[in-house]
């Protein structure tokens, strides 16, 4: 196959991750290599929790080592490592722009990071590199949504229509804050080159990576923010990691991986554990209807559902539509622990 992925380290597996490896004859890719300690109420103990913390961090750094290039989609610890910034020496960095569609939490840790880039390869410090902002428009990202904002929700759709209004209020004040703060402008030292790859295509001889415009972690203007999802194409083959899309609940993304119709999709899933809490049942179906029409109109020959999803132990009940879809089409699906031939450790402990 043109176009090889091996899943690094995933939730199933027990931390959170969604650190891939894709290889192309072209060239080695390392997407998101980030993990973090898994949550209190997930069904281990907690040493059990720090060994597949420390055993994803080893696995993914041990895979960065031999990868031409780093794709990080956001700045969530999952997803990226902060600190260790040799890990990133002789790489092209695409990385989420600090500069824009950035909550607040994420553009200083961003902040932070880049310090540490501009410390460790410029031998400079960041106020150093800043340059002025150039004022930009920005208009309101659900015009981007046409099938989110068509769709009839009953009794909800005046709660929603309210979250909606609120949402874009919170996206007026960021859009003001990204106007008013310096810009960290793509770099290039001697051992590392970070570029901002959203909107844009590359080619890396016959290869060629796409990156989505920002498109929202989740809900439409949710509060963690933007990340950006990665296509790789090799000839007639194609990879899509779509990052944090929670599901996808937003309908438009998942007509948009329909119609890329991929061999390989990596797709996150709901969180399940958090139903009651930062997710509504509304919400919770819109996830299940929308990957529903994936499984059964895309031709891919495996999709990963991971990332989010196995962190409680009736994820498979509580998306049961969805593997019956599945199953229904032939299409394989499965968790990233079970593509490895092993069990997900959220069920380990019941096993």
């Amino acid at each position: 196959m043109a176009i090889s992925f091996k899943p690094i380290w995933f939730d199933s597996m027990g931390a959170k991750s969604a650190c891939s490896s894709v290889k192309t004859p072209d060239i080695s890719i390392v997407i998101d290599p980030g993990v973090s300690i898994m949550h209190k109420g997930f069904p281990a103990t907690v040493d059990e929790k720090l060994e597949w913390e420390a055993q994803g961090e080893k696995a993914i750094k041990k895979t960065c080592k031999s990868a031409d290039i780093i794709i990080i989609s956001h700045y969530h610890y999952d997803h990226f490592f902060p600190d260790d910034i040799e890990l990133y020496s002789g790489k092209q960095i695409l990385i989420k722009n600090p500069n824009e569609h950035i909550n607040s939490s994420q553009a200083r840790r961003a902040d932070e990071f880049f310090s540490l880039i501009c410390r460790h390869f410029g031998n400079t410090k960041l106020n150093k590199v800043l340059m002025k902002t150039k004022k930009k428009k920005f208009g309101n990202p659900l015009k981007k949504l046409p099938m989110a904002m068509d769709m009839d929700f009953g009794d909800y759709n005046q709660r929603r229509k309210q979250l909606l209004e609120k949402g874009f209020l919170r996206f007026k004040g960021m859009v003001k804050r990204w106007n008013k703060k310096l810009t960290i402008p793509e770099l290039k030292f001697d051992d590392i080159e970070i570029k901002y790859p959203e909107g844009r295509e590359f080619e890396f001889g016959t290869t060629k990576l796409r990156f989505t415009e920002p498109i929202f972690h989740g809900l439409e203007f949710a509060d963690v923010g933007w990340i950006f999802a990665t296509v790789i194409e090799h000839g007639s083959k194609k990879l899509i990691y779509t990052s944090d899309i929670s599901g996808p609940v937003i309908e438009d993304y998942a007509e948009w991986i329909i119609k890329e119709n991929p061999n390989i999709l990596i797709v996150d899933g709901p969180l399940t554990y958090m139903v009651g809490y930062v997710v509504n049942k509304t919400n919770l179906n819109r996830t299940i209807i929308n990957m529903i029409k994936i499984v059964k109109e895309v031709n891919s020959e495996l999709i990963i559902y991971d990332h989010h999803l196995p962190r409680e132990p009736k994820f498979r009940e509580n998306t049961e539509a969805v593997w019956a879809a599945a199953e229904e089409v032939g299409t394989k699906l499965v968790t990233a622990a079970e593509y490895l031939g092993k069990i997900p450790a959220v069920l380990r402990n019941a096993e």
